[in-house]
């Protein structure tokens, strides 16, 4: 059996290939549903999943270690210029494990942002995401706080929400201490991560606390009752299906919870006014595309500042395939980017 090594070489090698013969090598067409076309490496990595059992086969803890392994194949490389630091904080439950990404050309002036990683709030870990945060931090001058919260079924809802919160203030509070400006904090994340950042949001309107410098959504999920023609259309998408997310759903929610509460969809608030900053991102290939871009939409009607952009060709979780779609790795690149303005707006408008 090949070693990680060689299995993250050979996945290398293989998608390296031109794009016609990765389209043969997946069946010889082109994917093109709902006006958009599939990049064709990641029509290749969608061909081979489907030879393999779904994850909805698996327990929770066997599709762990299957998203582990997978990271490790198509992730990208920690950025250059960038030192992690393992840190444990207090949390609601104990504390929490995490991970700080400081660039060596942070801005005193920028503020630490809190980052939560994808996985339906049941697989995924800190090293989930390591590529994008380090590419987060380097591009938005700012420090990063990956943060790894507890996954169901064995913390169900509303205990990752709670975790991410307390690691936010947690951060906020301690912000000075990362070089970051005292005081002051963003949030961010994907699918899951992106829910807990927009909830979060909302949840510290509701306690009269001061609103993050910035929210980062990235293919949030915003709607756990979405029924949006986008849920059809990428029904059967790679990697996250619409069976993949009521598999999640049901290991997350547990028996009782309502999907309509708030905390759990977020789009379903009555009154999105006041909101930090968003900068929302989604991908064309994904049972999501409808309801991120229905979220930016309602923030803006809210009179809340959104930059909004869907790169087509991609798909959910794209920001964990950056070693192997080079499209990917640009997105992300041009993701912290756009948080790098967010942030400088925010700072100008502060000094102002």
């Amino acid at each position: 059996m090949p070693d990680g090594s060689v299995q993250r070489l050979a996945a290398r090698t293989i998608l390296s290939l031109p794009s016609p013969i990765l389209r043969l090598m997946s069946g010889g067409s082109v994917v093109y549903r709902g006006g958009r076309t599939l990049d064709p490496r990641l029509q290749f990595m969608a061909a081979q999943a489907a030879r393999l059992p779904s994850m909805t086969m698996l327990s929770p803890v066997e599709a762990r270690r299957g998203a582990a392994q997978a990271a490790q194949l198509y992730g990208g490389r920690l950025e250059p210029g960038v030192r992690t630091e393992a840190l444990a904080i207090p949390g609601p439950q104990g504390t929490i494990p995490a991970r700080l990404y400081r660039p060596e050309n942070q801005d005193p002036a920028a503020p630490v942002i809190v980052f939560a990683h994808f996985g339906g709030g049941v697989i995924g870990d800190l090293d989930t995401c390591e590529a994008f945060c380090g590419v987060l931090a380097k591009v938005a001058r700012a420090p990063v706080l990956s943060v790894e919260y507890r996954l169901a079924p064995e913390h169900r809802f509303p205990a990752g929400l709670e975790d991410v919160l307390s690691a936010y203030r947690y951060a906020r509070e301690q912000a000075a201490t990362f070089g970051a400006l005292a005081g002051h904090a963003a949030i961010g994340g994907d699918s899951m991560g992106a829910n807990f950042a927009a909830v979060i949001c909302q949840e510290l309107r509701r306690a009269g606390e001061p609103q993050p410098d910035l929210q980062l959504l990235v293919y949030p999920c915003v709607d756990v009752a979405s029924e949006t023609a986008s849920m059809t259309t990428y029904a059967d998408a790679f990697p996250l299906s619409r069976a993949l997310m009521d598999w999640f759903m049901g290991h997350y929610m547990g028996p009782g919870a309502d999907p309509a509460d708030p905390r759990l969809s977020p789009i379903r608030e009555g009154d999105l006014s006041g909101l930090a900053p968003a900068v929302i991102v989604t991908a064309g290939f994904d049972p999501l595309v409808d309801q991120g871009e229905a979220y930016a939409k309602r923030l803006q009607a809210a009179g809340v500042p959104v930059v909004y952009r869907c790169y087509d060709s991609l798909a959910h979780g794209f920001t964990a395939f950056t070693g192997v779609v080079p499209c990917a790795d640009v997105a992300c690149r041009e993701i912290a980017g756009l948080v790098r303005e967010g942030l400088e707006g925010r700072i100008a408008r502060a000094a102002g």
